[in-house]
């Protein structure tokens, strides 16, 4: 895979490696974002005049730092204060100039300041907060999606370091909007005073004046108790952000949860076949739900809204009520999903939360969510960085915005994951995660169906034929209590189930669910919670029936082996195309993704020659037999090394 060497974050980090052992009176990284910040503001300044210092020392850089920074100050004297000076020492200010010049200011496929905050501040501040700033080829592919035009205005509640507003700034000047005039039309808030300040000193260049963002809690505004944000609710074009996300962030006060339907529990009612809003306030609700509701309440009726969400939003199982809201409140006109790595700003900091951009339209008025539209749907699998945050080649965001563009022109797309449409009356469940209606696996299918039998789960199991079920959770204080093994998700790998699993569990807890559990040989365990081994299948044998299984596990049990092989399950189980089936079919949770009950949907292809099935049936359990017996021998001959 090939790398760019040429990255921003690699010049800050060494500019932040060199100012902490150097500058004398402020080693926190707060204090020395402060002066590269100024500095940056200095640089992008000069860059705009021609600034060459090559053949200066460092005094003459110094002075000539200082000169322009004096200027900053008067010219944008809401940014700076008329006492503040860049605090840096000649050397340090010619160090941080050399340094600056590996960075690309007016690329418009790079962040700068986003850079330079992701640097400084480090994961565990942001984290805490849920603050991962979205890279900029995302940025630019939402705005693209809204279709930005320079006479609307915009605003990001959320606007953190500006990410969006700069973009915002930078597309309407490319389309022709005078720079002074940008300023009326771009808006942000914060609720990080730090954070609202950053953002304001990344559009002053772009803007040369005070630009119009705000510290104050966009979740708390209300039409009535606007002091702080002198901005009115309802009639802006465009709405872009990207909230903080996380189940366990404190979002909002009691109060302030009243002031949103949102902020109450909502119940199925299995009558109307929908959710309602009840008069019960839940201990806390998430930020990303709250800053939906705020995000359609900002906007004009017709006006659009790009937001960058957690793929739980649009996928789980809790907040089936939030699409809802959504489907009756607006148009849903693309979902982009994003690969777990868009987040990953380095090896240890960032998030693998899997996000999705959406597109949406706010209604003229309140509906029943049976639009007869269509969505565009796209799945990345690549983003232009890897998971540790290195730059690479391949990023499919370019090829989904050329897709999206075809698609606002009545073009008709071939099935692909980079992009096709789908009726929202076709959607299931309040799902909009695009992995989940996968078309290009339900073309191969198709093209299996003369040669195989498509058999769905949910048949197999309605006719009797198949048997599902899952585990239980024993509670970590019976860890270590017994013999038993108790097997976990980790505890499954190449059909098999590991000999010596991590924890182990008394005969009492054993014989307490043996009923409940009803381990056989010849049953199947397979992963339904976690990660990258959902789907991982276990055979079970004869020595592998005295365990307990976790809850994470589902076992599937053939009840007549003449209709259906065991042995010919896992195989298929582990066929590339069923594979491809749980990907799109497990959804994330806050915390892990699951397949859950959505295991019935998956279709297996069973090879309709006789033939072929004994074929396959003789090869699995040949594999399986040889393999669990030439463990259990490894086993015996360790055992019998302490016989006398």
């Amino acid at each position: 895979m090939k790398l760019f060497t040429s990255d921003h974050k690699h010049a800050y980090k060494q500019i932040r490696n060199y100012l902490a052992g150097r500058f004398v009176g402020a080693t926190r990284d707060e204090a020395l974002l402060e002066e590269v910040l100024k500095c940056l503001f200095c640089k992008v300044t000069l860059n705009e005049n021609g600034y060459d210092g090559r053949g200066l020392d460092e005094i003459a850089i110094a002075k000539t730092y200082r000169n322009v920074f004096s200027e900053l100050k008067r010219s944008l004297a809401t940014v700076f204060s008329g006492d503040e000076e860049i605090l840096l020492d000649p050397v340090s200010i010619a160090y941080v100039d050399d340094l600056l010049n590996q960075v690309e200011v007016e690329n418009p496929l790079r962040d700068p300041f986003g850079d330079l905050y992701e640097v400084f501040a480090g994961p565990t501040i942001k984290g805490k907060e849920g603050q991962f700033f979205t890279p900029q080829n995302a940025v630019g592919l939402l705005i693209s999606l809204v279709d930005l035009q320079p006479d609307e205005r915009v605003i990001d509640p959320a606007c953190g370091a500006g990410s969006f507003l700069s973009a915002a700034a930078k597309h309407m000047m490319k389309l022709g909007m005078p720079r002074e005039e940008i300023v009326n039309h771009v808006f942000g808030i914060d609720k990080d005073s730090y954070l609202a300040r950053l953002a304001t000193c990344r559009l002053a260049p772009l803007m040369k004046t005070q630009p119009n963002v705000y510290c104050g809690d966009s979740l708390a505004w209300t039409t009535e108790t606007n002091e702080e944000l002198p901005l009115e609710m309802g009639n802006f074009d465009v709405v872009l952000a990207n909230p903080p996300f996380g189940s366990k962030i404190i979002s909002a006060s009691v109060d302030v949860l009243k002031g949103f339907d949102l902020g109450y529990k909502w119940k199925f009612d299995s009558k109307s076949q929908r959710y309602i809003k009840t008069e019960t306030l839940p201990k806390n609700v998430p930020p990303q739900v709250l800053f939906i509701e705020r995000c359609l309440s900002l906007v004009r009726p017709g006006g659009r809204i790009g937001i960058v969400i957690p793929e739980s939003l649009v996928s789980g199982k809790s907040y089936r009520h939030v699409v809802q809201y959504i489907r009756e409140r607006a148009e849903i006109k693309a979902v982009v999903g994003m690969p777990e790595s868009l987040f990953k700003t380095s090896g240890k900091g960032g998030t693998h939360t899997k996000t999705c951009l959406v597109f949406l339209e706010k209604a003229e008025s309140s509906k029943n969510g049976q639009s007869k539209s269509v969505v565009f749907m796209a799945e990345a699998k690549w983003c232009g960085h890897d998971s540790r945050g290195r730059l690479i080649e391949y990023d499919d965001l370019p090829e989904i915005r050329k897709n999206y563009s075809l698609h606002t022109k009545g073009r008709r797309l071939e099935p692909s994951h980079l992009g096709y449409a789908i009726r929202q009356t076709d959607l299931v469940d309040n799902i909009l995660a695009p992995r989940y209606y996968d078309l290009e696996v339900a073309a191969e299918l198709s093209a299996l169906a003369k040669t195989h039998h498509l058999m769905k789960v949910s048949d197999l199991v309605s006719s009797g034929l198949l048997q599902i079920t899952t585990g239980h959770e024993v509670g970590k204080l019976a860890y270590g209590t017994g013999p038993i093994p108790f097997v976990r998700t980790s505890d499954i790998s190449n059909w098999e189930i590991k000999i010596d699993p991590k924890h182990r569990v008394s005969e009492e807890i054993f014989l307490g669910l043996k009923q409940k559990q009803d381990v056989r040989p010849g049953d199947i365990l397979m992963v339904k919670d976690g990660t990258y081994l959902i789907g991982t299948c276990a055979f079970v044998t004869k020595y592998d029936t005295k365990i307990v299984f976790q809850s994470h596990l589902y076992k599937l049990r053939i009840t007549n082996h003449d209709r259906l092989s065991p042995y010919l399950l896992i195989a298929v189980l582990g066929s590339s195309l069923v594979r491809r089936q749980i990907q799109a079919k497990r959804l994330s949770q806050d915390i892990i993704d699951s397949l859950g009950s959505r295991i019935q949907e998956l279709v297996l292809p069973i090879p309709k020659a006789e033939s072929t099935r004994n074929m396959i049936t003789q090869k699995v359990e040949r594999a399986i037999n040889e393999r669990i017996e030439a463990r259990e021998l490894t086993r015996q001959a360790c055992e019998d090394v302490l016989r006398a």
